[in-house]
């Protein structure tokens, strides 16, 4: 199969869809590797060591799109990649069409055979390919909440971890999964005092034997969401749904009953985000205010630290893309019912039930289509 991987063009996204270890897998297995030039540069990737293993440069994005059967990317398709994708192309990426309705329509209209990383299983019922950028996320959402504390930035002026004699911060976690565990792993880790939310009491269970008294858990409902956001300092929004928009647990109304200068970093924003007055931003222009709140909803988050992000991404995507160029999309996912589920939009079909509810669009059993 002819593979593509074109460079990202979404604001400030700098990871790569494929490594030049991946892209000597893929030609010692037969493939043909085609890499738009330039690619893999933000992550520390020359054109030279794509080369060296096998695969071809294209100078354009244009001729990646032309040739290439399979395309693997990061970052959902932007409005010039929808243009180019063409009825039967594999696209292999993130996808998050829940609160998409535009990117679904071009998908779809296009006839993509459209498989989104995040909706796709492993046999524990996990999502493999979603768990390094959530990790990801999770680590750097503490950090960053602590760098917007600060006074000069737009916070509270507070040290997360406070100091002897000064209280630490307080760090609520909207979500115990793979983003709130790492989210709690470093702000706990810095010193600051957390309480965790989640709508699952064996998830707080597992907290609360990991962390122990270092954490409060609370089981979630809105009273107690309530509760936590008038004593919050920080807010990270740690929130999935697999393949549905995110549930908006904190509402504008809550806004009036937080401190002044406290931060909000909605990582779920992925999905439409869990906080009311979330919107996308990038990282050229990461934060805003709404009722003396600031928030951060940068929609690509591990894209500000591309290195760490595309080694962890790749090594859980490459497994799949190896299947897909060997078997074909047929084979590779009627083998595989987790891989199954990662298949979005099969010829002008939406075949992702989640998203298809949060859309008020028809969904497809991708079985009987395949």
């Amino acid at each position: 199969m002819r593979v593509g991987c074109p460079k990202e063009i979404k604001n400030n996204e700098n990871r790569v869809g494929l490594t030049p270890g991946g892209a000597r897998s893929l030609v010692a297995a037969g493939h043909d590797v085609l890499v738009e030039s330039g690619a893999g540069e933000r992550s520390g990737f020359t054109d030279a060591e794509y080369e060296a293993v096998g695969a071809r440069i294209a100078p354009v994005a244009r001729q990646v799109f032309e040739q290439a059967e399979l395309i693997v990317k990061v970052k959902e398709p932007q409005p010039p990649e929808l243009a180019a994708l063409r009825p039967g192309q594999i696209l292999f990426t993130y996808l998050h069409l829940a609160p998409d309705p535009l990117q679904t329509k071009a998908l779809l209209e296009h006839e993509v055979t459209a498989i989104a990383y995040e909706t796709i299983r492993d046999t524990s019922g996990r999502l493999p390919l979603l768990t390094p950028m959530s990790e990801v996320a999770g680590r750097m959402a503490a950090h960053v909440g602590a760098f917007y504390l600060q006074q000069p930035n737009g916070g509270r002026g507070m040290l997360l971890g406070g100091v002897p004699g000064v209280p630490p911060a307080h760090v609520v976690v909207l979500g115990g999964g793979v983003v709130g565990l790492n989210a709690i792993k470093v702000a706990a880790g810095m010193g600051a005092r957390v309480t965790v939310l989640d709508k699952s009491l064996p998830t707080l269970r597992y907290l609360d034997d990991i962390f122990g008294n270092r954490i409060e858990t609370l089981w979630s409902n809105e009273a107690h969401v309530e509760q936590a956001l008038v004593q919050a300092d920080l807010v990270i929004g740690a929130v999935l749904i697999p393949g549905a928009a995110a549930p908006r647990l904190v509402q504008r109304r809550m806004l009036k009953h937080m401190k002044p200068g406290c931060v909000i970093v909605d990582v779920a924003v992925d999905q439409g985000g869990c906080v009311e007055t979330t919107r996308p931003t990038t990282h050229a222009d990461p934060v805003y205010f709404v009722d003396g709140v600031l928030h951060y909803a940068v929609a690509n988050m591990p894209g500000a630290l591309p290195r760490t992000s595309t080694l962890a991404l790749t090594n859980a995507t490459l497994p799949y893309a190896m299947q897909l160029a060997g078997r074909g999309v047929k084979d590779a996912l009627l083998a595989d019912l987790g891989f199954l589920a990662g298949l979005n939009t099969y010829r002008g079909k939406l075949t992702c039930a989640p998203a298809a509810e949060s859309l008020g669009i028809p969904y497809t059993d991708p079985r009987t289509l395949l």
